[in-house]
């Protein structure tokens, strides 16, 4: 009778311990981050990398490796940075669709300077939504009870088979096991798109507004689809809601015949694809329903 042969024990190898020596914000931080390629790009959190003049990363086996940000999106607070080192252990993302409330969740990282540590839990909610630090809502945001401290931003948040469901971002400090990752879904799409283009792309209209709720007169009366919109507070100059002769004051309530309840959804609807396509923009103005037509132009962002 052949006995089977013992398992090998499981060993994260690709966790990178991420220090930046002084930022622009005059001091000195650290998180963590983990290899997505054999050539050395790294994926992290965009409050770790923002700001950095130099970082160093510690890998597994002890080496030490000057990193370059290859891009940086605080929109999604992800951050892609180019490690210069050889003979990188690497990790692939796994597919968070497939993840399930109850499964295993393992966080690794370097919590409080603790170079690769492990904690365990289990995948408590998914589709969480939370904000990040420019105020644009996440989605699709997993939550944990795998334990997480300071220095764990950034680092892989991975299933029993060590692929990447998540990374790992924010706590809620006045609770227990109360801990969030950017789905892995996500993250790829972020991180294949600053590879690529050094930034993720998504378009503007050049308005600033806030969710208004809508009598249910004016609701029954222009028979719209949903009981609140966007009240435009400001237009920019020149900009392509100026153009299109979008006004203050106006309450916008679907792009592109989708609806628009607030601006967390006009955000969602202002993607990469948007940008330099004729729209049908519908507004309520004051006793009337206009549709306008306007075309979104690429957003640029100049720091925070």
């Amino acid at each position: 009778m052949r006995s089977a042969r013992p398992r090998r024990a499981w060993r994260p190898r690709w966790p990178t311990r991420i220090e930046r020596p002084r930022g622009r914000r005059g001091g000195e931080g650290a998180g963590s981050g983990f290899l997505i390629t054999p050539d050395g790009y790294l994926v992290t959190n965009s409050h770790v990398a923002f700001g950095a003049a130099a970082i160093e990363v510690t890998l597994p086996d002890g080496r030490a490796a000057a990193a370059q940000v290859v891009g940086d999106d605080p929109d999604s607070d992800l951050a892609v940075l180019k490690v210069a080192a050889g003979d990188l252990a690497w990790i692939r993302f796994g597919d968070s669709a497939r993840v399930r409330v109850g499964q295993v969740a393992i966080a690794v990282g370097s919590p409080l300077g603790f170079h690769h540590t492990v904690t365990a839990g289990i995948v408590s909610a998914l589709g969480r939504s939370m904000r990040a630090q420019t105020g644009r809502l996440l989605d699709n945001v997993l939550q944990t009870d795998a334990s997480l401290n300071p220095g764990n931003s950034g680092g892989p948040l991975v299933d029993a088979r060590g692929d990447v469901i998540g990374v790992n971002t924010a706590v809620i400090r006045a609770a227990q096991g109360l801990c969030f990752a950017i789905a892995s879904s996500t993250a790829e799409r972020v991180a294949s798109a600053l590879i690529r283009d050094g930034r993720v792309r998504r378009a503007r209209l050049g308005v600033g507004g806030q969710t208004l709720p809508l009598p249910r007169r004016v609701v029954r009366h222009f028979d719209l689809p949903r009981d609140s919109g966007v009240r435009v507070e400001l237009v920019q100059r020149g900009s392509p809601a100026a153009d299109a002769g979008v006004a203050h004051g106006d309450v916008i309530v679907a792009l592109d015949a989708v609806p628009v309840p607030d601006v967390d959804t006009l955000q969602k609807l202002l993607a990469a694809d948007a940008i330099a396509r004729p729209l049908a923009l519908t507004v309520v103005r004051r006793d009337r329903t206009l549709t306008l037509t306007v075309t979104p132009s690429e957003s640029v962002r100049r720091g925070r």
